[in-house]
């Protein structure tokens, strides 16, 4: 690596990924780069080659604010090199590893307002006094309820992915959320405390073979985007009529469902588009002619900033 071909990076990039150790001149060179690039995202991924085994070369970022460490799972053993990154950083994501990693290193991050854990339940605890978070991503990690969470006041955007917490019933607690993504979580059948969200904007359910039911969306005042996705055990799509304000819906990969499941949804006041898949040429064409509507939208994540 040259300071020619750092001059060459697009300025539109958002992320500089490093997949093996550099030198350490290298990672100095690199460091100063990102003292002009605020905004950037540093990313270290898979190592293949077994050469990042912890964060100590962190020492060369000083200024880095938004860091992620992940598909790591074999090489990095350590996670206290953290402590190089200033205090006031605002994103960390750290991936699955085959050893367990305390946690505890995040404590000085009290400005930090988005965060990524995968599979990484020791101390987890801290995560409750990161009071300053907006969005919580937790991927294969397995919560015997939500209170781990009810401290974060100002949490906006709160991701479950894999892993099998089932209670939800904390979820009223989070009056500021209005990101909900609640993907393949093992044993989850109870959508309900969903219903008691009224800020909640966006919701994506996608493939929770257990839930048979929508939640009342009645008091979802504010939402305006609802993406369901392999819910196979999910027949009754009646509740999506009682959004008051929804305006782009899609429903993919339900080929177990007739067309007449569209029928409640035909009419309704605020919805601009609609996306769908039911896995046969017949059963699309039949929803087509049911509901005119186009099939695009934005239906990316928003940022919780």
């Amino acid at each position: 690596m040259t300071e020619n071909d750092l001059a060459r990076l697009d300025d539109r990039l958002e992320v500089i990924q490093i997949d093996s150790a550099l030198t350490d001149a290298e990672y100095s060179l690199l460091g100063e780069w990102f003292k002009d690039q605020p905004t950037k995202t540093l990313r270290v991924y898979g190592s293949s080659d077994g050469t990042i085994t912890d964060l100590e070369f962190l020492r060369h970022f000083p200024t880095v604010r938004s860091f992620q460490a992940d598909a790591l799972f074999h090489s990095l053993v350590n996670i206290d090199g953290l402590r190089h990154l200033p205090e006031d950083a605002r994103y960390i994501g750290l991936g699955r590893t085959k050893k367990r990693l305390s946690l505890e290193p995040l404590a000085r991050f009290t400005a930090l307002e988005q965060l990524y854990l995968e599979g990484q339940t020791k101390d987890i605890d801290v995560v409750s006094s990161l009071r300053e978070l907006r969005s919580v991503t937790l991927r294969s990690i397995t919560l015997p309820d939500l209170s781990l969470l009810t401290p974060l006041t100002k949490l906006r955007a709160l991701d479950l992915k894999l892993g099998g917490t089932r209670n939800l019933d904390l979820l009223p607690e989070f009056q500021t959320l209005d990101y909900l993504e609640l993907w393949m979580v093992k044993g989850l059948s109870d959508l309900s405390p969903v219903a008691h969200l009224p800020h909640l904007e966006y919701l994506l359910l996608q493939a929770l073979r257990n839930v048979e039911a929508l939640p009342a969306m009645s008091g979802l005042v504010r939402l305006r985007r609802l993406w369901i996705e392999t819910m196979k055990g999910l027949t009754d799509l009646s509740p999506i009529c009682q959004a008051p304000a929804l305006r782009q819906l899609a429903v993919v990969d339900m080929g177990h469902l007739r067309p007449e499941a569209f029928g409640p949804i035909v009419g309704h006041p605020t919805l601009e588009s609609l996306r769908f898949g039911l896995g046969s040429k017949r059963k699309n064409d039949a929803v087509a002619n049911l509901i005119d509507l186009p099939n695009d939208g934005d239906w990316r994540k928003p940022l919780s900033d």
